[in-house]
């Protein structure tokens, strides 16, 4: 009874140790899926590691383009509007002097009664050029409302500006080109000026002006005093749009280092 006793135990035991067997066996396999799955998850995590890296010196690299590219820019929009602030200037001070002129003429008024008729026909062709002036003038208006309003473009796509940067910079050439070309139409508003000042001198030399002349130069001086502030009311928006164009690029390269802090984070948590 003993050794059948015995061999019952002994029975239990062995059916235990296949028992304990086979789940070391499915232990093992398990284990081994397990090294196998964390085997490929290194290699996706390496292969991750190496794109980041490769993404990351891209980025860094079109940074400092963007960054030379738009610096360039700005600094030659600040040089064009300069010059155009000096060109303002100097339409100022001939303004001035179109008035010393027309204070000098009101002074000869009672001299100006002999040629009434023929100043009367030169009064009609002067109101013809005013009308031209008045003309170009509401253009360049026109013109600047368009550049206002590609500004307020610009300050929409803002978000985008990382894939839009080629598309903003041609945008600032023709800027760039339709500035120029409002250089070009003050340059010849500048030019009818200096004839219409020739004119009024030639006035003075005939003594020949009239009362209702006078009134009228000096409402043309008021006039294009009022112009003159016009543009320079306009110039003054686009240099205030020009700088919350650089703020908001520091501000969109702000963004940039914020992900680039978050792609180096996110490197870090996967490792």
């Amino acid at each position: 009874s003993t050794i059948q006793q015995q061999r019952q135990e002994i029975q239990l035991l062995t059916a235990e140790l296949k028992d304990r067997d086979k789940e070391l066996s499915d232990m093992v396999a398990v284990h081994q899926k397990q090294l196998l799955a964390w085997e490929r998850d290194r290699q996706k995590t390496l292969t991750l590691a190496e794109r980041c890296n490769l993404l990351k010196n891209e980025l860094k690299k079109r940074n400092e383009i963007i960054k030379s590219l738009t610096q360039q820019k700005f600094k030659e929009m600040s040089q064009k509007v300069t010059d155009a602030t000096v060109r303002y200037q100097a339409l100022e001070e001939k303004n001035q002097s179109l008035h010393c002129s027309v204070l000098e003429l009101s002074a000869k008024k009672g001299q100006l009664q002999a040629r009434e008729q023929e100043l009367l026909t030169m009064l009609k062709l002067k109101d013809e050029a005013i009308l031209e002036t008045t003309d170009r003038i509401t253009e360049f208006t026109s013109k600047f409302r368009k550049l206002e309003s590609t500004l307020r473009a610009a300050k929409v796509e803002k978000f985008n500006l990382n894939r839009k940067i080629d598309n903003l910079t041609l945008r600032l050439k023709e800027l760039i080109v339709e500035r120029n070309k409002l250089k070009d139409d003050l340059c010849e508003t500048v030019k009818e000026n200096n004839k219409q000042e020739e004119e009024i001198i030639q006035l003075r030399q005939e003594n020949s002006c009239l009362r209702d002349e006078l009134v009228l130069a000096v409402e043309k001086a008021k006039r294009v005093e009022q112009l003159l502030q016009f543009a320079k009311c306009k110039q003054a928006r686009t240099n205030t749009e020009l700088e919350c164009l650089q703020q908001i690029y520091l501000k969109q390269q702000c963004d940039l280092q914020f992900l680039h802090v978050t792609l180096e984070c996110s490197q870090e948590l996967r490792q």
